[in-house]
């Protein structure tokens, strides 16, 4: 796979955090995050999914035409940030004992599975999520979406709902054996606020709920300082806003 791997100075033992992207974004969506928590004390590993790669290892996504495929690709995702996650704990200067997750949109989906399935995880941040596919291609009041439901045959998306439901998030975070944080929109533009709440409900466990005036970007300054403040308390980093005031040249 094709990836980012961030490193502190100093030899640690640091904390290991994995970066999911949104969908069609790649590993640089994470990228100045991760730098800034290597200042914080944390080894990054950003990955690209199969279907943003180069080629020869790219698996391109079919969408309605062939959902089954994608799932295989989706699953495939998964398994690569599992073994990012490996990676991290064999490295002598990550402690194994500090990892987390951070996903953005379908990186939040990945993470709502992970921290079903991956016991290593002492958080998961889930950014931007989406419980399920339904939420988008069945229940926005999109115009593109609408037609895009008046043109295609119930049987084709009944075929494309079994296959995505099979990942969907809503199906793990009830599962989830470390602490979530869910950060959503205010403004999200690709399914609305009551399958947010529904997806923050169906988590049973520990978890925080946070909302901010953006779009599905969620841009806002004020989510990556409660993601860091987070992340702080779950795997140990130093707290990042004596980093951003240096950076912004506030000293």
């Amino acid at each position: 796979m094709t990836a980012y791997l961030v490193v502190p100075t100093g030899k640690g033992p640091h904390a290991g955090l994995v970066f999911g992207h949104w969908g069609p974004g790649d590993r640089t969506e994470f990228l100045p995050e991760a730098k800034l928590y290597a200042t914080a004390g944390a080894v990054s590993l950003l990955i690209d999914y199969p279907w943003v790669r180069p080629a020869p290892w790219r698996k391109k996504l079919k969408f309605l035409d062939a959902p089954e495929t994608d799932h295989a690709a989706f699953v495939q995702a998964v398994v690569d940030l599992r073994r990012g996650f490996d990676l991290l704990a064999s490295r002598p200067h990550v402690d194994a004992k500090r990892l987390a997750y951070v996903g953005h949109s379908y990186g939040a989906q990945w993470g709502a599975i992970l921290s079903a399935v991956d016991t290593r995880l002492k958080g998961a941040a889930l950014v931007g999520g989406v419980p399920d596919a339904e939420s988008i291609y069945r229940d926005h009041d999109d115009a593109d979406l609408a037609e895009l439901r008046a043109n295609t045959p119930k049987e084709k998306f009944d075929a494309f709902f079994k296959a995505y439901g099979r990942t969907a998030a809503v199906r793990y975070v009830p599962h989830a054996a470390a602490p979530l944080l869910f950060q959503f929109a205010n403004h999200e533009q690709l399914f609305d606020r009551k399958a947010m709440e529904r997806y923050a409900a169906a988590a049973t466990g520990a978890k925080t709920v946070k909302w901010y005036d953006a779009g599905h970007d969620l841009n806002e300054p004020e989510a990556l300082i409660d993601r860091a403040a987070w992340l702080k308390e779950r795997v140990g980093l130093r707290s990042v806003n004596e980093i951003l005031r240096k950076k912004l040249g506030q000293d």
